[in-house]
């Protein structure tokens, strides 16, 4: 990347609103950019995981074999021989490396047959006779069975190839249905976008799809239309529509000569959870080979990624649903008292829903014990709960000082999937700061959204919890906020779960 953060792009512009959505409403959108954000998209499948799961499939099918018909045809007759061991593991790794050498993973080759199967054939050979050379240069021929190793070469063989061929007919159904496919928006008009355009879409095995372009520009160095794809609209309109549709990469086509205009307009989208990249292939400012990116053969100079994608999306997922089903199940006892002593001490639910901002700036509905009178309930947290506040419980009062009432929220991280353990907290749509809302005080709020919001978060350890009823504490949180998720990994969550609860004790004089 060129070393951005989003505070970089604050900072290096005037303040002052970026244009994304109020957060009482939505943005209109032209009748077409409607449409399109309108139409069914369904998730995209990272090609860095599934070329990484390909991998781990067929390192175990080879490995499997091999000890089958080790332990079928060798073992009955000469037991456990550590040369084979050795030759097991060691050619299981080498055809993996070879697979990898001659670009057996790489997505676009799925596809295919014919081009696989020849590949596949020649290195799956070049394996077996470069083991045979390193067993023969090292006089250990003697050590290993002709029978397992030809067995083992045909059986491997007829299995990859079938696993390959299955694969082929999984990704083609994937890629028509849009699963393997980027999709983009092109950010600028005229000559640039249309050329940008052409070559991207003149390349067979392409993996991006282009929505639309947008360009704040409306006279003839901005058309309606450039190489056929049409203008949806402003850079201001990209954002709902970047909320209401999937949007995985944006193009900036903008030439970097025009500083002022470049930073004005990615201080608007660095809130969006999208690849951010800049076409260089008009630049006349050439930089090393190795600076620039590429998008099929076009040049780009990364500016700013997805945070958390491909293989952390797995990590974090998996350790929200262990993590978060130990604890419901560590946590039943308190669950059950909870639930009891809310509806002992006063009418009503016991449980309390309420609409926040999760991923991407739609809207969630997180659980809560309920802590508040029936009667008196805020939805919309559109007023502060202060201290004394009449409209908490008495159990409400102990359970919101102890964060007992965010405890049901492990409901929405195991069952629904819209909370995260760790991340930024949750903000209700009409929560305010000094009597203004969150977007109006912090610029760049919406940016903490480019991840799913959490039950803890790096800002609630370090006391930016509970009353925001200055500028200052919602400025504090979002910048710790948008601290986690530039520098977010499992290590950092674990060490965010660890020191919550030194933290609740801490800083319980925050929360009301």
């Amino acid at each position: 990347m060129l070393g951005f953060t989003g505070r970089d792009i604050i900072q290096a512009t005037e303040a002052g609103r970026t244009g994304q959505p109020a957060a009482e409403g939505r943005r209109p959108l032209s009748e077409l950019a409607a449409r399109i954000a309108d139409e069914a998209v369904g998730p995209v499948y990272s090609p860095v995981v599934l070329s990484g799961l390909v991998r781990l499939v067929e390192f175990v099918i080879v490995l499997a074999l091999g000890a089958a018909i080790y332990l079928g045809w060798v073992y009955p007759q000469h037991g456990v021989q550590w040369t084979s061991l050795v030759g097991l593991f060691g050619l299981s790794a080498l055809a993996l490396a070879a697979f990898q050498s001659a670009g057996l993973y790489d997505v676009h080759l799925f596809r295919t047959h014919v081009a696989q199967f020849s590949r596949l054939f020649f290195t799956w050979t070049m394996v077996f006779l470069v083991a045979m050379a390193v067993a023969f240069f090292a006089k250990a021929g003697d050590a290993f069975s002709r029978v397992w190793l030809g067995s083992w070469y045909v059986a491997g063989l007829l299995s990859l190839m079938a696993l390959r061929i299955g694969l082929a007919q999984l990704v083609r159904t994937w890629s028509r249905a849009g699963r393997l496919q980027r999709r983009a928006v092109v950010v600028g008009g005229g000559e640039p976008a249309e050329e940008l355009i052409r070559s991207i879409l003149a390349q067979s095995d392409t993996d991006v799809t282009i929505c639309g372009t947008f360009d704040d520009r409306t006279d003839e160095r901005s058309p309606a239309h450039a190489a056929h794809v049409p203008k949806l609209g402003t850079v201001d309109d990209l954002l709902e529509f970047a909320r209401r549709t999937r949007v995985d990469l944006v193009i900036v086509t903008i030439p970097m000569s025009a500083e002022k205009r470049v930073l004005d307009m990615l201080r608007k989208l660095w809130v969006l959870p999208v690849d951010i990249r800049l076409a260089a292939h008009t630049a006349k400012l050439r930089f090393r080979p190795r600076a620039y990116s590429y998008i099929g053969n076009v040049p780009v100079l990364d500016v700013f990624d997805k945070p958390i994608q491909d293989w952390d999306v797995v990590l974090k997922w998996v350790f929200d649903k262990i993590v978060g089903t130990a604890a419901l199940i560590a946590l039943s006892p308190i669950f059950i008292a909870t639930a009891i002593a809310v509806k002992l001490d006063s009418k009503g639910p016991v449980f309390f829903r309420q609409k926040r901002y999760g991923f991407n700036n739609e809207m969630i509905e997180v659980f809560k014990f309920r802590s508040m009178y029936t009667d008196m309930s805020d939805a919309t947290a559109s007023k502060l709960v202060t201290k004394g506040d009449p409209r908490v419980t008495r159990v409400g009062r102990f359970i919101r000082k102890t964060s007992i009432d965010e405890l049901p929220q492990l409901f929405n991280v195991v069952f629904k999937g819209n909370l995260s353990l760790v991340g930024p907290r949750p903000h209700a749509a009409h929560a305010k700061a000094a009597d203004k809302l969150y977007d109006d005080v912090v610029d760049g709020y919406f940016a903490r959204h480019k991840v799913k919001p959490g039950i803890t978060g790096w800002a609630q350890i370090n006391g930016w919890r509970g009353e925001t009823d200055t500028p200052e504490k919602i400025q504090r949180r979002v910048e710790h906020d948008l601290y986690y998720i530039e520098n977010w990994s499992v290590l950092f969550d674990l060490y965010i779960l660890a020191k919550t609860p030194i933290s609740l004790a801490r800083h319980r004089e925050n929360a009301f």
